[in-house]
């Protein structure tokens, strides 16, 4: 049964969709199944895994509006390893169409449902903004990876993004929380970014992972090759973080899998 991830952040430019591509190719390298669901119309996601947007015969908003199932949609992504739930432009009208919709909000988790045992990972990059679409991607979730830099606004966000979260949580979604909290472009040299990290470290403890993503060049030249950093240049430390994390996301879930056996058996 998969794991269902929702990399979200209110704010755009954290790097949320770098994440969702690196981290989708690192838990691939690492055996797993994987499935990258591009919930952005931008496609930028999709773009970074070397699917064409503009040649889709069908994307997630097919999926979404017309019913069909992901896997007649979900296309390979190359020689990264995982599959993708593309999407296009089309996606900005999945919102318009959704809203006289019975269950408008589960679309995607009933989706997702019948390629369940398919996969142990499926991410999805959520848009930079609360809409349906979002709603689609937390409602389908099991957790939240938020994606956020070390900088003053980004606390501000951050505090909107969690009342979200625990709303969608009380009325959709009772299963949703945060997975984890990834600390991105970060530079340790910088003072503010060292004081924002206590802070998150002091308000949320365990759920900030170990691993930073620094400011990488390579991680923003990959997208335009189509590539995620581990296949453009696999020595980068963009790279070697975003395998770090794939990692720690795994250790994480073997240890809760074996805390739920435990007591399960008491």
């Amino acid at each position: 049964m998969a794991r269902v991830l929702a990399i979200a952040n209110q704010k755009g430019g954290v790097g949320k969709t770098t994440t969702c591509v690196n981290l989708a190719a690192s838990l691939a390298a690492m055996k797993q199944r994987v499935l990258l669901v591009d919930l952005d119309p931008q496609g930028n996601a999709t773009m970074g895994s070397g699917v064409d947007k503009h040649s889709l015969n069908m994307s997630i908003y097919h999926v979404l509006v017309d019913g069909i199932d992901i896997a007649g949609v979900a296309v390979p992504a190359g020689e990264a390893g995982f599959d993708v739930l593309p999407a296009n432009g089309d996606l900005t009208a999945a919102e318009v169409e959704l809203l006289d919709v019975d269950h408008k909000e589960r679309k995607l988790r009933s989706a997702l449902a019948t390629v369940d045992e398919r996969y142990d990972y499926i991410l999805i990059d959520c848009p930079p903004s609360l809409n349906m679409l979002t709603l689609n991607g937390m409602v389908a979730a099991d957790g939240v990876i938020i994606a956020m830099q070390c900088e003053y606004y980004a606390l501000e966000g951050l505090s909107a993004l969690m009342e979200t979260i625990r709303g969608i949580s009380q009325n959709l979604n009772p299963a949703l929380k945060v997975e984890g909290i990834l600390r991105t472009m970060y530079d340790p040299r910088n003072s503010l970014t060292n004081e924002v990290s206590d802070q998150l470290h002091s308000h949320f403890g365990e759920k900030v992972y170990r691993t930073v993503v620094p400011r990488n060049v390579r991680l923003a030249e990959a997208p335009s090759h189509g590539l995620p950093a581990m296949h453009y240049d696999k020595y980068s430390r963009g790279a070697r973080a975003y395998m770090a994390l794939a990692g720690e996301i795994i250790r994480r879930e073997e240890k809760r899998e074996s805390a739920a056996k435990e007591l399960h058996w008491r």
